[in-house]
């Protein structure tokens, strides 16, 4: 089968699963898991923060930080259909008692002027206990439901100024920050710099079998590592999964570009389709989502499975194919012909 349901369905490679039984380990909940803390320390290094907290999962990293950087109550302005609202299960209100107001932007992305607007201007002749205080910033690049669009860097970067100037702190969503990288030539560390978090993933792109990480200033990371424990996020011997994500981070991030061009050959494919629309100015990186005129998505994504190739419906006409590391030219020109027979 061509599995193109999502990046997370990667397995370890042969040389990830050596280094993860070689692993050296310790106790992660006492902080001396030593693998766990050379991972820790390249991701921050990568990312050009102080510090890094490794975490069983994205949402894990994701919420950790809007808890440590909030108080119940907050509002967090983000992207529309942000992963930290749509795909975290309302989890930002039911752990940590916030309200998600989402900027509708370009692509996944939203201006400095919408982050002005969403901040209310508090009357002399009010108090400000009246108001819901918006405290933070929260950013996705990729931004997964737009189609793994990538932030324009000035954009993004007139976006962090904006709120430092207004007393908000910023958190990167970037889960897939390792595709904008590989995308578009800038480094992490520059799509990092006016954040005050980071969370990145290992086992989507980069093939790790699970793990993410939140970065920052230690001080921030040291608070995050209260919620983690919190969350249930202790780890004991996690050096092995560890071991995994730092091959992945010191291996696969350049392959991503392979990625990228696979879905770009699928989507131009896709195009061609008769009952198939694509927007291909939305394909940046290793996403292609397309719509499906000729039947229903639901239809269309049982028949191709039929013929081969795995992928997602996400709503009555959508489909979203994701290439990974597993996937070769050779799968996508079948995955597109198994399109053309589907459709035919």
């Amino acid at each position: 089968m061509i599995d193109l349901r999502s990046d997370t369905v990667t397995r370890p490679t042969d040389a990830m699963r050596r280094v993860i039984a070689d692993a050296e380990v310790g106790d992660d909940v006492y902080h001396d898991d030593p693998t766990v803390l050379a991972l820790e320390a390249r991701v921050a290094e990568v990312l050009g923060k102080d510090d890094a907290m490794f975490t069983p999962t994205g949402t894990m990293a994701n919420q950790t930080a809007l808890r440590a950087h909030t108080s119940p109550g907050d509002v967090v302005l983000a992207s529309k259909d942000a992963h930290i609202d749509l795909h975290e299960l309302g989890a930002a209100n039911a752990i940590s008692g916030l309200t998600i107001q989402q900027l509708d932007g370009e692509a996944g992305t939203f201006t400095a002027d919408q982050v002005r607007s969403a901040v209310p201007e508090i009357p002399a002749s009010m108090p400000a206990s009246l108001f819901q205080p918006v405290t933070l910033v929260a950013a996705e690049n990729t931004h997964n439901a737009a189609g793994g669009t990538v932030w324009p860097l000035a954009r993004l970067t007139n976006v962090t100024e904006t709120a430092r100037g207004l007393g908000l702190a910023t958190h990167l969503d970037g889960a897939r920050l390792w595709n904008a990288t590989a995308a578009t030539g800038v480094s992490e560390a520059e799509y990092s710099a006016g954040f005050d978090t980071v969370s990145v993933c290992f086992s989507k792109g980069l093939g790790a079998p699970m793990g993410s990480a939140l970065a920052g200033s230690k001080a921030i990371v040291d608070r995050a590592r209260r919620f983690k424990q919190m969350f249930g996020g202790g780890f004991r011997q996690a050096g092995m999964m560890a071991a995994g994500a730092l091959y992945a981070v010191e291996h696969h991030r350049e392959r991503l570009a392979d990625d990228h061009a696979n879905a770009r050959r699928l989507a131009v494919g896709l195009a061609e389709q008769p009952g198939v629309e694509v927007d291909l100015d939305t394909v940046a990186t290793n996403m292609v989502y397309f719509r499906v005129t000729a039947m229903s998505a639901a239809k269309f994504e049982a028949a191709w499975l039929d013929n081969g190739v795995a992928a997602l419906a996400l709503t009555h006409d959508t489909i979203r194919a994701v290439t990974n590391l597993h996937v070769t030219t050779d799968d996508i020109d079948a995955a597109i012909k198994a399109a053309a027979t589907v459709l035919g």
